[in-house]
């Protein structure tokens, strides 16, 4: 016999697929895992079907599990959509998720908010950096910075601005030719350049390029890690110029034409959420205060 439906135990579902172990969702709900986990065994008897596959890793959605995650999400959403249409029309409250780079949040997201959080006391911001899988579509985020363009799905897009790039270079590199950075060949220079997984960027192209048939000295998956290497002297990289400038690199050449456009974008759905349009006028104010910052060498 089924068990009645719980629309509190579908919120466990949710969590879970979303983080994929107990203990995530226990602490994203702020419940204990024994009563998540009763929730789940409750939810999944409700519908007459498992909904994970447990693994000793984590918990994996089965294909009943996958086919109602969309209307589950959907569900939450409309939830939250008549929840902000009953908060009165000048309160900004509850969290707002961010997903956007290291180097974007280091230097310039972070450092903005205090004035923001002031404005607005019942605002919360979660800042996801570095995170790689995270799907709007899913809702793992309100809002993120994307250097590459999404071309589908039910998205706002907003240009936020370019990213400049350039040729750089440390003392302890350029000095070792014999003829100084004079003498500096560019076909026959050291590279440090992207990892395998990152080829399709327009800096890991432009090195492969550069590069003609030669291995890359040293690889990386990040630009802080790149930045790194960089300034041991390791080799010329392709780097931001607000990142290089700050590390007081040498800018060999600052026009090749490599650099991105950053764009905010926002789930359509949550395109009229005062919380989430509050953080997204406040980042598009902020890039285009710093724009000459991004773009100058």
């Amino acid at each position: 016999m089924k068990a009645d439906f719980n629309w509190d135990d579908a919120r466990v579902f949710l969590a879970i697929a979303r983080v994929g172990t107990l203990s995530g969702a226990a602490e994203t709900l702020g419940m204990g895992i024994a009563t998540l986990s009763r929730k789940l065994d409750r939810f999944e008897k409700s519908l007459g079907m498992p909904l994970f596959s447990r693994h000793q890793n984590g918990y994996r959605l089965t294909d009943d599990g996958e086919a109602l995650l969309a209307r589950a999400e959907a569900l939450e959403y409309a939830g939250l959509a008549l929840g902000e249409s009953a908060k009165l029309q000048g309160n900004v409250a509850g969290i707002v998720r961010l997903a956007t780079s290291d180097n974007l949040a280091t230097h310039f997201i972070l450092p903005s908010l205090k004035g923001i959080l002031e404005k607005y006391p019942d605002l919360r911001v979660e800042v996801l950096s570095g995170v790689q899988s995270v799907n709007l579509h899913r809702r793992d985020a309100d809002l993120a910075i994307r250097m590459v363009k999404p071309d589908s799905g039910n998205l706002t897009l907003k240009r936020l601005g370019t990213v400049g790039f350039g040729l750089y270079g440390a003392d302890a590199y350029l000095n070792m030719s014999n003829d100084g950075f004079t003498g500096l060949s560019l076909s026959h220079a050291q590279y440090v350049g992207w990892s395998e997984s990152h080829q399709h960027l327009p800096a890991a192209q432009w090195v492969t390029r550069m590069l003609r048939g030669r291995p890359c000295r040293v690889e990386a998956n990040s630009l802080v890690t790149q930045l790194s290497a960089v300034s041991a002297g390791l080799g010329l990289g392709v780097l931001p110029h607000f990142m290089a400038r700050r590390k007081g690199l040498y800018c060999v050449n600052s026009d090749i034409s490599v650099d991105q456009t950053l764009w905010l974008v926002m789930h359509s759905d949550l395109a009229g959420s005062r919380r989430v349009r509050v953080v997204a006028d406040h980042l598009i104010a902020l890039f285009d205060e710093v724009k000459d910052q991004l773009t100058l060498p």
